[in-house]
């Protein structure tokens, strides 16, 4: 098992040097690298400031609810019963058919309710500030069934506990990622099964604090076409019929779209694609055009099966000196999710910057009449020609 992580490891640092040191690209890949740690460096710097302003923050709210715990609560019995109401909110699925009301901080509860709610309604107004006591006249019933206050309406999810929600806070992110660099390193420090084992454990945990994204889209499962966003716009002097013409003539695309070696149509709306990945990869899927209104926005999708699930949307809006506003919104799932992406953006292949390029050069194609890409100069006399 350890000869074959070795020989693993060592496959892959052979293949990054060749990537790196390659004699004609390999200069400007290491410059790129260079780039992106600098710029990693930089969001990581960014993110450790966010979480300790995070960690005094939460601090002195412990500090002030355990003061307002150890003083008594002269609120107006107003107060308390949007307190309780609010409470209530979170654990009842039928809030609305419960009457709150409060004297001298003493809440009473009458209404119809869900047997399985009645602790959570219970233990929620008991622990709210200001509350002294509870008069229960809750009226339980196993099932909404015939009850007209507890017709529709799905079950509340509760407080769900930090660790379960989709966006952690700075604090837990930096916490989480210490813990998950931790298990990373020991584990290829151990190597083994429990080697193996952590590192995979502490890889996911860095990965989800790094990206702040959900587990199943930080590898890639089940996330559709939507682990990674990508949005731009640009304004170009040139009137919104001459930029949609140039833009809706897909084949044309990979002349002024560096990442795309080839764009076809094969008929009933539909085109297939190939497109350069990081380290001389390629790859290549369907495309179907899901909307298609002229000289407005064209919408499109990947079909079933495409390595990389994508769609996207491009709105053409008139500006008011006679130019064009395009919006661009991208949306892929890369093979392994936004680890992925994430790496490819470290081996210089960073599909925001490619974006960022592309429209440059749409607009210098349209404004100037010729733009460079990849070293060759495409004029626009040469992509408006049939």
């Amino acid at each position: 098992m350890k000869d074959r992580t070795d020989q693993i490891k060592g496959f892959a640092a052979g293949v990054g040097l060749m990537y790196l040191l390659d004699p004609d690209r390999g200069a400007r890949r290491r410059a790129l690298v260079r780039d992106q740690l600098v710029h990693l460096n930089r969001k990581l710097e960014d993110g450790v400031d966010a979480a300790a302003r995070d960690a005094r923050n939460r601090s002195r709210g412990i500090a002030a609810r355990a003061r307002r715990r150890l003083q008594h609560d002269h609120a107006p019995d107003q107060v308390v019963r949007e307190r309780v109401r609010s409470r209530l909110g979170r654990v009842c699925s039928h809030p609305g058919s419960i009457e709150v009301s409060v004297q001298d901080g003493l809440v009473t509860l009458t209404g119809p309710v869900l047997a399985a709610e009645v602790d959570q309604i219970l233990a929620q107004t008991r622990s709210t500030r200001g509350v002294r006591g509870i008069v229960n006249q809750l009226h339980a019933h196993p099932t909404g069934e015939g009850v007209p206050g507890l017709q529709g309406h799905g079950a509340r999810p509760g407080a769900r506990p930090e660790l379960l929600q989709e966006n952690w806070t700075p604090a837990l992110r930096l916490l989480v990622g210490s813990v998950g660099a931790t298990a990373l390193a020991g584990g290829l420090r151990n190597g083994g099964i429990s080697g193996v084992a952590a590192t995979i454990a502490g890889g996911a945990m860095l990965a989800r604090a790094a990206t702040n994204l959900p587990t199943r889209r930080v590898v890639g499962l089940r996330s559709g076409r939507r682990t990674v966003t990508l949005q731009k716009g640009i304004n170009i002097d040139a009137p919104v019929d001459r930029v949609w013409d140039v833009w809706t003539r897909f084949e044309n695309l990979p002349r002024f779209m560096a990442h795309l070696e080839e764009v076809h149509a094969t008929g009933d709306g539909r085109s297939h694609w190939v497109a350069r990945g990081p380290a001389g990869t390629r790859f290549d899927w369907d495309a179907e055009v899901t909307r298609w209104e002229p000289h407005r926005e064209i919408a499109w999708k990947s079909v079933e099966g495409a390595t990389v699930a994508n769609s996207g949307v491009v709105r053409f809006e008139p500006t008011p000196d006679g130019g064009t506003h395009i919006d661009v919104r991208l949306s892929y799932s890369p093979p392994a999710g936004a680890v992925g992406h994430a790496i490819a953006s470290l081996l210089g292949s960073d599909p925001k910057r490619a974006m960022d390029d592309d429209l440059v050069r749409l607009k210098s194609l349209l404004e100037e009449g010729k733009a460079s890409a990849e070293g060759e100069t495409v004029t626009l006399e040469a992509l408006e020609t049939p």
